[in-house]
């Protein structure tokens, strides 16, 4: 990412959500290089392009069970002279009414232009009668040299994520190892004294804290090393020595305690320990009161780049929307990803939406076959609905009212919003 020419100065109205995701990408702490086995790269970003070490396949390979001969040999007959099974190729060369036994896979020996399948030939001993149609063209059956990629190509560029697929490419391409960021060191800290610890008795005024965990299996598809601090209570001094506990973390995440009211005290809190704050409030619905900063961590303490802190509102659907828009897109800006940040895609309303308020909501609905259902319960402090939600639709600003059929964007929520 460039950095801008100069540190933007803290708006004084809540930042739109493009503006304030751009800056938030643009501070993602930048992590040292892992070589790590390719085979345990699911889920990383290449941090190096990955070009090709060899071809695939180096030689012709024959495509399907059958015999390799000349096509200006047919119709036949020909003498089978031997066999190219895979790893253990023909030693010779095919000659003018000559064919060899070939399995899938194995190398079309030299001389040889087609393969005919098994299912069209009759073999006598060693004699080879043709009983149904050549392939056309002849080298229907034959995957040619290079087929795959060549040697030296461009395979995948830096900033992919890697899977399953990418993972057998470098491989198949000659890379035993790649070159990735390493997995970011994530803290989350509960914040509030109405929390109480899960499996613990509950007072009156207590609730189970959750929303740790939840962040904590948001950030689980990533990277990511987790650790857990809380829940902490809103008194000034536990908040500070919390987050000072979580001062190796790359990042840090607290829930709870970000707005402002007399008990909100992430912010001194933070002031307290010198992070500096770079915008705080976002003109989203749910999530508005989100707090983002940096602190800059002793040289002497691995990685000396500054800490990011995002300070998340408590209600949990708060929680999880910001965690959505604004942590996972931080994780991936960390690891590396070309693209980190959520894409919305087409959508058609279930039932009519009522006009957009003066922040874009993210309505929690279900996705089914490119028909979103928005959920009756929208309350920030609803679990309920977030755990039936497959999708957030997106209700911009002052959006007028929309009829069932209106075409609508929508994140899928099961993807991260990555593709």
């Amino acid at each position: 990412m460039s950095e801008p020419a100069s540190a933007p100065a803290q708006p004084a109205a809540p930042l739109a959500l493009e503006e304030a995701q751009r800056r938030l990408v643009w501070m993602a702490p930048a992590l040292p290089i892992d070589h790590r086995a390719s085979a345990e790269c699911a889920g990383f970003y290449l941090a190096h392009p990955v070009t090709a070490r060899r071809s695939q396949p180096e030689a012709p390979l024959s495509a399907m069970d059958g015999y390799a001969l000349r096509a200006a040999d047919l119709p036949g007959p020909w003498r089978v002279v031997g066999e190219s099974a895979a790893g253990h190729p023909f030693a010779g060369a095919v000659a003018s009414g000559e064919a060899v036994r070939i399995s899938t896979g194995a190398v079309v020996p030299e001389g040889a232009d087609m393969v005919l399948m098994q299912e069209d030939a009759r073999r006598e001993g060693d004699r080879l009668v043709l009983t149904g149609t050549p392939p056309t063209p002849p080298a229907a059956h034959v995957r040619a040299a290079g087929m795959d990629f060549l040697a030296d190509a461009p395979l995948l560029a830096p900033g992919t994520r890697i899977g399953p697929a990418q993972i057998a490419l470098a491989i198949a391409a000659g890379h035993a190892y790649l070159r990735v960021r390493r997995p970011v060191r994530l803290a989350i800290i509960d914040c509030g004294d109405e929390l109480a610890a899960p499996g613990k008795p509950l007072g009156p005024h207590q609730i189970p804290s959750s929303n740790g965990a939840m962040l904590a299996a948001m950030a689980a598809a990533l990277p990511v090393e987790v650790t857990r601090i809380g829940p902490v209570p809103d008194r000034l001094d536990d908040l500070v020595a919390a987050l000072d506990q979580a001062a190796g973390a790359d990042v840090v995440v607290t829930s709870g305690g970000a707005s402002v009211g007399d008990h909100d005290l992430v912010r001194p809190a933070l002031a307290a320990l010198g992070v500096t704050l770079d915008f705080w409030r976002v003109a989203i619905k749910p999530g508005k009161p989100l707090l983002v900063g940096r602190r800059v961590r002793a040289a002497s303490r691995e990685g000396a780049a500054p800490q990011v802190v995002l300070g998340l509102p408590g209600n949990p659907a708060s929680a999880f929307v910001t965690g959505f828009l604004f942590l996972l897109p931080l994780l991936r800006a960390a690891l590396g990803a070309a693209e980190p940040l959520p894409r919305t895609i087409p959508a058609r309303l279930a039932q009519d939406m009522a006009a957009g308020g003066g922040r874009t909501e993210f309505l929690r609905a279900r996705y089914d076959g490119g028909v979103v259902t928005l959920d009756p319960l929208q309350d920030s402090g609803a679990i309920t609905s977030l755990a039936r939600a497959n999708a957030l639709v997106v209700r911009q600003a002052r959006a007028p009212a929309a009829p069932a059929g209106t075409q609508v964007a929508a994140y899928l929520l099961e993807s991260g919003g990555i593709a």
